[in-house]
C-alpha cells in the first residue's frame, strides 16, 4: 500500500473547499455525476478513434444509496484510471484530467461532449463526506484496479483493489452534518434538477413496470430506473422534430402548464457554439414576476435558471433551454462572468427571436394577429429595452384600434392612419385610450370626426407611448380624455361661440361654485352642439408626470403632485345655453352640479356619498 500527501499549499484546503468551493452543497452530486459522464464519453471517443480495445457495451452511470452504511456511490463503466493517473489527476489539485484530454484529442474531433473542464469538481465530494474512496480500473490492457482513500486531510492511501471491469466507483462516507443527503427523495430531487438531460444513462435504483407478454397478458417487470433523457429535443436536428415533439419536451421542462404559442430552435456552431429551444408562453397582458424560466446548460449539464447576462432582459420572459460550452462560468458554475462571447450570444438570440416573429407574421398574419394579445407584452418589453430589437420588429409590431378593433403595423399606422390626424403645425397626433369601455362615448365622438383611437393598456403602455414619441418624428400621443378633440388636434378652423362675453363671464362662476376649485379648473370651450355639455379632462403632461411619480420615475423633486383636472363646459350645448337663461340661482346650481356629476360618472370618478347624492338628485329631477 502506498501513502502520500496531496500537493497543496495549505494544510487547511479541505475546510476551505467545504466552506467556500460551492455555495450550495448539493452541487457535489452534479459534479461527480458529470465527471462519470465524462469518463464514459472519453471511452466512447477513444473507441471511435480505435485507441482502446475495451468492450464499451452500454455506457451508464449509476448512483447508489446505502442508508445503513451512510454512503453514496457514483459508479461508471467509463475510461477508468491507473495508479499513475490517480496520482496525477486526483492528487494534483487544479490539474484537470478532462482539460488535458481535450488538449490531447482536440485535433481528432474527440473532445465533443467533455464536460469536466474544471479541476476542482471531484473535491466537491469533501463538502459532504468525512471520507472518500475511489475504486477504479483503467480501460488499458494489463492494468490493475486501485483504491484511493482520503479522510479529508491532505494524506491519502493507494492500494490494490478487486475491481475487474473498467470504470470508476466514487464512494462517499457522508459526514454527520450532511446526513440530509442520505434519503432517496433528496438525491432524486438533485438528480432531476441537474442531471435529467445528461448524454449518458443515469441509473438510480430500479422500478416496476407493467408490460404485455406474448399472450397479451399484463405482467410486471423490474427494470433499471433511468432518470434522464440522454437525447433531449434541443440536441436533435429541427428537421427530425414536429410540433408535438416540441410540446412534449416543453411539458418535460414545465409539467402542468399550458401549451406554448410557438418555439424557436437554436443551432449555431460559428462564431460560437449554441443550441437550445426557446418557447413563447402565453403571457397575456401581464409581465410575469417569475423570470427564471430559461434553463442554462453546459453540454447537457444544468447550470442555472438565472440567465440574466446571457440573454437580453426582455427575453427572460421566454421559457426553454440554452446550451453552450462557450459561456464562461466560475468554479461553482452558478454565476456568469463578463465576456465578449456572452454579448455575441445575446445579440444572436435576440435576432433569432425577431426573425421568428417576422416569419410567423409573413406566413400567416391572421394567426399572428390572433396571438398578438398573448405576445404583445413580450414584444413591447423588447422594444423598450433593446434598440436593435425595436428596429427589427417595428415592421411587424401591431397597434390595435379601439374604434373598430382592427390591427395596423406600427410603421404603417403613422404613414396612413395618423396622417389624417395632423394638427395645424404638421404634427401627427395619435389618440389612444387605456379603457375602451370607460371611454366609449369619446370613441363615438372620435369616429364622428373620422379619427382613430388606439387601444393602449397594460403595464407597459405609458412607457411604449414615450418610446414611440422618441422614435418617430413629429408624432405625439394624447389620451382621448386629455382635452377636447378641438384642443387635442388643433386645426385652423374655429367653431363659433353661441354665448356672448357677458354670458360667459356669468356662466363660469356657476360651475366654479359646485366644484372644488383646488382640484378642478373650469374652462369654457366652444365645441360642437352634439358633444356632451360637461367633460372632465386631465392634461397629458400632468397625467404622465403623476404616473411617473407613482412608479418612482424621478419626479420627486416636484413633491407630491396634487390631483388636478380640467372641467370643460361646452358653451354650445343646448343644456348649457338654457342654463345661462335660468334666473334662479338655486336651480342653476342644481343643474350645473348634475351636469358635473354626469361628467364624473362618465369618467368613473363618482363614488361614495357623492354617487348617492347624484342618484337622489336624479330621482327628484325625474319626478
Amino acid at each position: 500500500m502506498q501513502t502520500g500527501s496531496i500537493n497543496v499549499q495549505t494544510e487547511n484546503i479541505f475546510p476551505i473547499i467545504k466552506k467556500f468551493l460551492y455555495s450550495d452543497h448539493e452541487i457535489f452530486l452534479r459534479e461527480l455525476v458529470s465527471n462519470s459522464v465524462d469518463a464514459c464519453q472519453k471511452l466512447k471517443a477513444l473507441s471511435s478513434l480505435g485507441e482502446t480495445k475495451a468492450v464499451i457495451g452500454n455506457l451508464q452511470v449509476e448512483v447508489k444509496l446505502d442508508e445503513k452504511a451512510k454512503t453514496i456511490t457514483v459508479s461508471d463503466n467509463g475510461i477508468g484510471m491507473t495508479a499513475e493517473e490517480v496520482e496525477k489527476y486526483i492528487n494534483q489539485i487544479a490539474f484537470s484530467g478532462a482539460q488535458e484530454f481535450v488538449d490531447q484529442y482536440k485535433d481528432k474531433g474527440a473532445d465533443k461532449g467533455i464536460i469536466g473542464h474544471f479541476g476542482l469538481g471531484f473535491y466537491s465530494a469533501f463538502m459532504v463526506s468525512s471520507n472518500v474512496d475511489i475504486i477504479t480500473k483503467s480501460h488499458k490492457e494489463g492494468t490493475e484496479a486501485v483504491k484511493w482513500s482520503c479522510d479529508g486531510s491532505t494524506s491519502y492511501t493507494i492500494d490494490k483493489a478487486d475491481k475487474t471491469t473498467h470504470g470508476t466507483d466514487i464512494v462517499l462516507h457522508i459526514a454527520e452534518d450532511s446526513e440530509e443527503f442520505l434519503t432517496e427523495t433528496r438525491l432524486r430531487g438533485i438528480l432531476d434538477k441537474y442531471c435529467k438531460f445528461l448524454p449518458v444513462e443515469i441509473k438510480f435504483g430500479e422500478k416496476e413496470i407493467t408490460e404485455k407478454d406474448a399472450d397479451d397478458k399484463e405482467v410486471k417487470k423490474t427494470v433499471d430506473d433511468i432518470i434522464n433523457d440522454s437525447s433531449p429535443a434541443w440536441t436533435k436536428a429541427p428537421s427530425t422534430l414536429n410540433d408535438e415533439d416540441y410540446k412534449e419536451f416543453y411539458s418535460k421542462l414545465y409539467p402542468f402548464t399550458e401549451d406554448p404559442l410557438f418555439n424557436i430552435h437554436l443551432n449555431v456552431d460559428y462564431p460560437f457554439n449554441l443550441t437550445g429551444i426557446l418557447y413563447f408562453p402565453k403571457l397575456k397582458n401581464t409581465v410575469e414576476v417569475k423570470k427564471n424560466k430559461i434553463q442554462l446548460y453546459c453540454n447537457q449539464v444544468f447550470v442555472t435558471d438565472s440567465v440574466e447576462g446571457i440573454v437580453p432582459d426582455f427575453l427572460t420572459l421566454l421559457h426553454g433551454v440554452i446550451d453552450s460550452p462557450d459561456i464562461p462560468l466560475n468554479v461553482s458554475r452558478s454565476y456568469l462572468q463578463s465576456d465578449s462571447n456572452v454579448k455575441k450570444i445575446a445579440n444572436h438570440i435576440s435576432k433569432k427571436v425577431a426573425d421568428k416573429l417576422e416569419e410567423i407574421f409573413k406566413n400567416n398574419r391572421e394567426d399572428f394577429e390572433a396571438k398578438w394579445e398573448d405576445i404583445r407584452v413580450f414584444i413591447e418589453y423588447g422594444m423598450l429595452t433593446d434598440d436593435k430589437f425595436f428596429d427589427r420588429v417595428k415592421k411587424i409590431a401591431l397597434l390595435k384600434s379601439a374604434v373598430d378593433g382592427s390591427h395596423t403595423v406600427l410603421e404603417d399606422y403613422f404613414e396612413k392612419i395618423a396622417a389624417n390626424q395632423t394638427d395645424k403645425d404638421g404634427n401627427k397626433v395619435v389618440l389612444y385610450t387605456n379603457a375602451p369601455k370607460l371611454h366609449h362615448g369619446l370613441l363615438e365622438q372620435a369616429k364622428d370626426r373620422n379619427y382613430d383611437v388606439l387601444e393602449l393598456d397594460g403595464p407597459l403602455a405609458s412607457h411604449i407611448v414615450g418610446k414611440l414619441e422618441q422614435s418617430f418624428e413629429k408624432v405625439s400621443f394624447k389620451r382621448v380624455d386629455a382635452d377636447s378633440f378641438e384642443k387635442l388636434i388643433e386645426k385652423d378652423e374655429q367653431i363659433p361661440e353661441k354665448l356672448s362675453k357677458e354670458q360667459q363671464e356669468a356662466l363660469k362662476p356657476v360651475f366654479e361654485g359646485v366644484v372644488d376649485k383646488a382640484k378642478y379648473t373650469v374652462e369654457l370651450a366652444s365645441l360642437p352642439e352634439k358633444d356632451v355639455p360637461v367633460r372632465i379632462t386631465q392634461s397629458e403632461f400632468m397625467r404622465r408626470m403623476k404616473e411617473q411619480q407613482m412608479v418612482g420615475g424621478g419626479m420627486q423633486m416636484f413633491g407630491n403632485l396634487p390631483e388636478s383636472y380640467n372641467l370643460l363646459v361646452n358653451m354650445n350645448h343646448p343644456l348649457v345655453t338654457k342654463l345661462v337663461d335660468t334666473k334662479e340661482s338655486e336651480k342653476q346650481a342644481e343643474i350645473s352640479k348634475q351636469l358635473v356629476d354626469l361628467a364624473l360618472l362618465a369618467q368613473g370618478m363618482l363614488d361614495g356619498a357623492d354617487l348617492s347624492k347624484f342618484i337622489n338628485r336624479s330621482l327628484e329631477l325625474i319626478n
